[in-house]
């Protein structure tokens, strides 16, 4: 099976391959998504094997080509930096975007696969303690209700809604009694074999995790449990709801980073094998249904590592990038390269 692995990047838009990591290339000229744009995250396209949406500084881009060209989508996102993007996994026409720094911080939704968008009444004060402007940094929806979705803000809290966004009810509110603070970095939901549900919200110094829908929470400090102290990303073993990989770092951008492997739905740790030290935090993760056992997963500061093995063990790719925002893979190798820019 060919394979598109695409880098997303703070200051050089998107990045590819389409040879299994051998050569890369940077995006024409002429494209509404500039060659040098900032893009803060990806997602790929359920309803197309060469499709994939980029949340960009300036609102939202799609590309049906494995990332060869790009156009706007032209909505209610133009001008605002689109920080994160999810698409229910029950109706994929339902999708959930969050905005973020420099503009200012709401939720948006699309029952249209993304075409058009409305703004929805969660919004987020121009400035937070903290972080200065907020980011919708983390969301994600119940794989078996597309109107069943969480949002988390950098220091602005973890909302749920059960009406796709109409109405919303905040969970973070016990927290405090654990003396830790609502910085949110990334949202799971995991549905178990035996009729229940696992929550977890990851901030940026724990992993909250919840059995009863968000009323109590069990907490794993990120230094006590993981040995480091920055949480950054979660990512779920597509087809799984036990095996799930957590990014960490000393800081950010930090010096060094981990990737922990779950088995049992958040409950217990192992540190995965990397191949060659990080030189900051881990930052992305990208995986696709198609092949579960590989993985991508990048540090800050533009290391790229691949696992074959599910993410047992990760080998770090030769090519180096810039500040990478995001990672993702397609099946798929496109016809026509579209004249790139070649980049080795």
């Amino acid at each position: 099976m060919g394979k598109t692995l695409i880098v997303s990047t703070d200051g050089q838009a998107v990045m590819r391959s389409h040879d299994n990591g051998k050569s890369w290339y940077r995006i024409n000229i002429g494209q509404d998504l500039e060659y040098d744009d900032r893009v803060r995250c990806l997602l790929v396209d359920p309803r197309n094997p060469d499709g994939i949406f980029a949340g960009a500084e300036k609102g939202l881009f799609y590309s049906a080509d494995c990332g060869v060209h790009w156009s706007r989508i032209d909505c209610a996102l133009n001008g605002l930096a689109v920080w994160k993007l999810v698409v229910s996994e029950s109706n994929p026409l339902v999708m959930y975007a969050g905005t973020g720094a420099p503009s200012l911080a709401i939720f948006f939704r699309s029952r249209d696969g993304g075409q058009t968008w409305e703004r929805t009444s969660l919004e987020m004060p121009e400035f937070c303690a903290g972080v200065n402007r907020p980011r919708m940094l983390a969301l994600a929806v119940d794989p078996r209700d597309a109107d069943d979705v969480w949002a988390g803000i950098e220091e602005g809290g973890l909302y749920r809604s059960r009406d796709g966004g109409d109405s919303w009810t905040r969970i973070d509110s016990t927290w405090s009694e654990f003396g830790g603070n609502s910085d949110l970095h990334d949202i799971m939901i995991l549905p178990q074999d035996d009729g229940s549900t696992v929550h977890l919200a990851l901030t940026v110094i724990a992993l909250y995790r919840s059995t009863d829908g968000g009323q109590t929470w069990t907490r794993q400090p990120a230094k006590e449990t993981w040995g480091l102290r920055y949480s950054r990303v979660l990512l779920r073993r597509p087809g799984s709801n036990r095996q799930l990989a957590v990014g960490i770092g000393d800081g950010t951008p930090g010096t060094t980073a981990a990737i922990l492997l779950s088995d049992d739905a958040g409950e217990t740790w192992t540190r995965a094998a990397l191949d060659h030290p990080s030189n900051s935090c881990m930052w992305a993760f990208g995986s696709h249904p198609s092949d579960p056992d590989f993985q991508l997963a990048a540090s800050k500061f533009g290391y790229l590592y691949r696992s074959v093995d599910g993410g047992r063990t990760w080998a770090k790719e030769w090519r180096e990038f810039n500040e990478i925002t995001g990672l993702a893979w397609l099946p798929s190798v496109p016809s026509d390269l579209g004249l790139p820019h070649v980049t080795h």
